[in-house]
């Protein structure tokens, strides 16, 4: 998908230090304090446009959300959402996926989000797959004991390649769903992207793992 880049992103973010944090590493060990309670953190990786991070903060009052985004024009059209429709328990970060262990302490997070991140289809850059081995590392270092990793694809060679590679890394699966939509639970809450694939009749895969 092509990013269209929004003039001027970074400084409209930086207009905002109560909503996005530009540089995460200053708040290790730290993130509740910004919330001001101690109330469990869940972290979405690649939060896009913001409306899955937003949804699942109204929905879960009593969870702490982050979302994590590389791109500031991305990162731009998620803040503008919560600003039109504030949501005291979710903040929103620019930094990347490779970086996490500078920016959160171990056992620091309570679950992870991996919402149709990019497959990178070509062999040559499987490393880049944030389900590979590389990425699980950090993700085992900042979980909490038992914490939950939940994904979405509509992307049938990812979610394939991700169930085999976790499997190998010795992940219990506690759900898995060929297509998600065709008994939608209550309690999904979408992406703009998959919105946008569910209307042409996308199969969207989905599972619930940990680490054993």
């Amino acid at each position: 998908m092509r990013l269209r880049n929004v003039t001027n992103a970074r400084n409209a973010l930086e207009q905002h230090p109560d909503l996005i944090i530009l540089d995460p590493s200053k708040h290790r060990g730290r993130w509740q304090e910004l919330f001001d309670n101690d109330k469990p953190m869940y972290l979405e990786i690649g939060m896009g446009k913001g409306q899955f991070i937003c949804g699942m903060a109204q929905k879960l009052p009593d969870i702490n959300f982050l979302g994590l985004e590389k791109y500031d024009s991305v990162a731009l059209r998620a803040l503008q959402k919560i600003i039109a429709a504030p949501c005291p328990n979710a903040m929103l970060i620019r930094g990347e996926a490779e970086n996490l262990p500078n920016y959160f302490s171990p056992g620091e997070i309570g679950r992870i989000y991996l919402n149709f991140s990019d497959p990178w289809p070509r062999k040559c850059h499987i490393k880049r797959r944030l389900t590979h081995s590389n990425f699980m590392d950090k993700y085992k270092n900042i979980l909490i004991t038992d914490g939950e990793i939940h994904l979405k694809t509509d992307n049938k060679q990812f979610f394939e390649f991700t169930l085999q590679h976790l499997n190998e890394c010795g992940m219990k699966f506690d759900h898995i769903s060929l297509d998600l939509h065709s008994q939608e639970p209550v309690d999904n809450v979408r992406t703009e992207y998959e919105d946008s694939k569910s209307a042409v009749g996308a199969l969207i895969y989905r599972l619930v793992c940990r680490f054993g």
